[in-house]
């Protein structure tokens, strides 16, 4: 039958283009130019086809074939491979044939959290000297884009970019001073899929299924639905409010003055950063089960205000990460760094915050980085990246590699009253040091009575335990150590890693 009308000819051409684009074969987003797979574990390799097509995978020598389910999905196992950084090619084979070019094998770590993973090299401390210095095209970043979704997604936009000094300055800057520090140690190629986004809460990265299973879904759902209740009324007022910042412009502009205001963000509902779960669904499901060899964690100021429901989310997001991933995925992260906020040196919200997050310690195969003496007071994204990146790499090369160093600095024990002081002992603690105060009004050993009043006190080495105390406090029954947002830190081990803030009370 001919088919005279061109419409119609357009349509059958649409339907057999159509019918083409099902049958092709699509790999997961990771397994794109340039990836760098995990060396020394199995190799999970899947995507999608026509239903019941056979699609076969080769690589390095070694092949693997399934035959897709109804749903089009496929998926094979590898063994595992050596690190190697000579460029291989990985292939797909099925209707179509999809290669995969430039394939290192090494070590590859998802970076999660929010703005400070998410913060650039060509935004941290020496950006022209570091960027001009990253020569390592053995170092490659995966970037996800910024995404929420309400439903799991399968697919990101991406592709990994090799490290130059053109390309180093969109990287994280946390992600790549680990990974350089790797790289120069284990000679291998690392890979870092960065999956991170600023001003972003916990409850975002994890599943909605986890979700409800949390004593704290009924207030993080709560908050949810109060969001989209709220949010025509916010964009009303939104609207009205840049109707009016572009009248006092022109104002401005008119009578020859000067305009600073900067404009309000726009209200944030349907669609946002702010769905629980949405973090998860569009960037950290589509890359489900990728071979990772860990997984690096910043995040933590967007729950400041509800540290009493952080520790028990953040455990809970940790195992069904490693449940998704069937692995048991060591996870390092990131406590927050020393930063003033609203409450100056007085405020100890962030202190509580820290606990909650030091409480993921509790779980196997995790560690954490302390950063109050590298923050900035004034800056709640501060600089020194490197130093941050480089405690991390000092985690891994210990527990996973097996280098007898120092990783972690001295780590609170047990307080106990002597006297007119409170004995402090560590755990894993070797030689102390303390360093004396700077008197610059930040505090940091305080004590308190029965009356549970905590004021300023003064610490001193006894061997490798400290007395702390204070005149003001004959009868000491507590006592804590850099328990404000920003304190000053003074206890380190001998090779310079700073305590973490604890107290010995639970009032």
């Amino acid at each position: 039958m001919k088919l005279r009308s061109p419409f119609l000819v357009c349509a059958a051409l649409a339907l057999l283009s159509a019918a083409s684009a099902l049958a092709d074969i699509t790999l997961a987003p990771l397994f794109r130019d340039g990836a760098v797979l995990q060396r020394d574990q199995p190799l999970v390799v899947w995507g999608r086809a026509a239903a019941a097509e056979k699609v076969e995978v080769r690589f390095r020598g070694q092949s693997a074939s399934a035959i897709t389910g109804a749903d089009g999905r496929w998926r094979v196992t590898l063994a595992p491979e050596k690190g190697s950084a000579v460029p291989s090619e990985l292939v797909a084979v099925g209707a179509n044939t999809v290669t995969v070019k430039d394939v290192l094998v090494g070590e590859v770590w998802l970076c999660s959290g929010q703005s400070n993973m998410g913060m650039m090299v060509r935004s941290a401390n020496d950006a022209d000297r570091e960027m001009a210095a990253a020569n390592f095209p053995q170092i490659r970043q995966f970037r996800v884009p910024n995404v929420a979704s309400a439903r799991r997604a399968e697919d990101v936009a991406g592709n990994w970019v090799a490290c130059s000094p053109a390309s180093v300055g969109n990287f994280s800057a946390v992600a790549y001073y680990f990974a350089r520090d790797l790289h120069k140690r284990l000679g291998v190629p690392v890979g870092i899929v960065n999956s991170s986004w600023g001003g972003t809460q916990l409850e975002g990265w994890m599943s909605e299924e986890t979700l409800k299973e949390s004593p704290h879904a009924q207030q993080i759902f709560s908050r949810w639905e109060t969001r989209l209740k709220e949010y025509p009324a916010a964009v009303s007022a939104h609207e009205k409010a840049q109707a009016k910042w572009e009248t006092d412009r022109a104002a401005a502009q008119a009578a020859g003055k000067a305009f600073n205001r900067k404009k309000g963000p726009a209200p944030e509902g349907p669609g946002s950063r702010w769905i629980p779960g949405g973090l998860y669904n569009a960037m950290i499901a589509p890359l489900v089960p990728y071979a990772f060899r860990g997984v690096l964690w910043y995040q933590g100021e967007a729950n400041a205000t509800r540290h009493t429901e952080y520790a028990s989310l953040f455990r809970a997001m940790i195992k069904q990460w490693r449940a998704d991933f069937c692995q048991p995925l060591p996870f390092y992260f990131v406590q927050l760094a020393n930063y003033e906020m609203r409450g100056g040196n007085t405020g100890d919200l962030w202190a509580f915050q820290r606990e909650a997050q030091a409480q993921a310690l509790t779980l196997p195969n995790t560690g954490m980085v302390v950063t109050i003496d590298v923050g900035d007071p004034k800056d709640l994204h501060p600089k020194n990246k490197q130093e941050v990146g480089r405690r991390l790499a000092l985690l891994a090369r210990r527990h996973l590699f097996g280098e007898r160093i120092e990783a972690e600095g001295p780590v609170f024990a047990a307080a106990k009253p002597e006297g007119a002081a409170m004995r402090v002992t560590f755990s894993r603690s070797g030689v102390l040091k303390l360093e004396p105060s700077r008197g610059d009004g930040r505090l940091s050993f305080e004590v308190a009575g029965a009356d549970q009043v905590f004021v300023p006190a003064e610490a001193k080495l006894d061997g490798r335990t400290l007395l702390v105390s204070a005149e003001s406090v004959p009868n000491p029954v507590a006592v804590r150590y850099a328990w404000r947002n920003s304190p000053e830190a003074r206890l380190f081990s001998a090779g310079g890693l700073p305590a973490a803030p604890f107290r010995s009370d639970k009032w």
